[in-house]
């Protein structure tokens, strides 16, 4: 049996194992997925630990996507980005990020067009440097807003967009077409927690929440409620699981499976 998970701190709150292993049954295949809560000091081990052991792949997730670099030879891909979220072993330690081609399938599913879109950009962690980089390429107009002034001007720079505190965020929603927070903010157990207010959205913005756990958070509920279209976290999840499924395995994963997987486990931690 090969063995595949996904390493984290926390990592309990994580549905890839769901997913996964629902693909794995799906395709009949001899393999189990499992989540790994690692230490950020004990990150090298792990993965080091992981590759000695026979592992299969592993996804990475929050705060460990950034550092991770430092220990796998990454695609070129997730070198210009400066994060990985999928590491296979077939051939050494290899690096790569599905991040922004599973924000990019989340959006383009839903008719959301990309290309010339203004978009506003909560955050600046790993997630947010891949979809920033890939939507740019894409050629999205990019604004960059986090709490520290400082990381929102570094990715800036990166993908030739704006950075800006968040005090800022609200008013800039004016002439904004997409949304997108990539924080955890939102996210449970913080139900109530929003980046921005009600009275900041309108009824022309795309509100796109990373976050999936809870399906509507408290951002998607206020967006609904002044009539935005709203999109979740799950599509960018599983789709971005599904390239990694790929990338490991080299078969096409059975992508509606995965996403039945989600909800349902979804709708038993409600």
């Amino acid at each position: 049996m090969k063995v595949f998970g996904v390493i984290g701190n926390p990592v309990e709150h994580s549905l890839s194992p769901a997913m996964h292993n629902a693909a794995f049954r799906e395709l009949e295949m001899d393999c189990v997925y499992h989540p790994f809560r690692v230490a950020p000091e004990y990150l090298g081990n792990a993965i080091n630990g992981a590759n000695a052991l026979g592992f299969g792949g592993l996804n990475v997730t929050v705060p460990h996507k950034e550092q991770t670099l430092h220990f796998v030879k990454p695609d070129e891909l997730a070198l210009q980005i400066g994060a990985v979220n999928t590491i296979d072993f077939k051939n050494g330690i290899r690096g790569y990020n599905t991040d922004g081609l599973g924000a990019e399938k989340a959006l383009t599913e839903k008719g959301i067009r990309i290309k010339g879109a203004n978009i506003s950009l909560v955050g600046a962690g790993g997630a947010a440097k891949a979809i920033a980089y890939h939507f740019s390429n894409l050629g999205a107009n990019i604004d960059i807003f986090n709490r520290t002034l400082r990381r929102a001007e570094e990715l800036a720079r990166v993908v030739n967009g704006h950075a800006h505190g968040l005090d800022i965020l609200g008013k800039s929603l004016e002439n904004c077409d997409i949304l997108i927070n990539t924080t955890t903010v939102g996210m449970y157990p913080n139900l109530s927690e929003s980046v921005v207010t009600r009275e900041q959205l309108h009824s022309d913005l795309v509100v796109f929440d990373i976050v999936y756990n809870p399906l509507e958070t408290k951002l998607l509920q206020e967006a609904r409620a002044v009539g935005a279209k709203t999109i979740d976290g799950v599509g960018m999840l599983v789709h971005q699981g599904a390239e990694a499924f790929r990338i490991w395995t080299g078969r096409d994963p059975p992508v509606e499976t995965m996403r039945k997987a989600v909800l349902e486990e979804l709708s038993c931690r409600c």
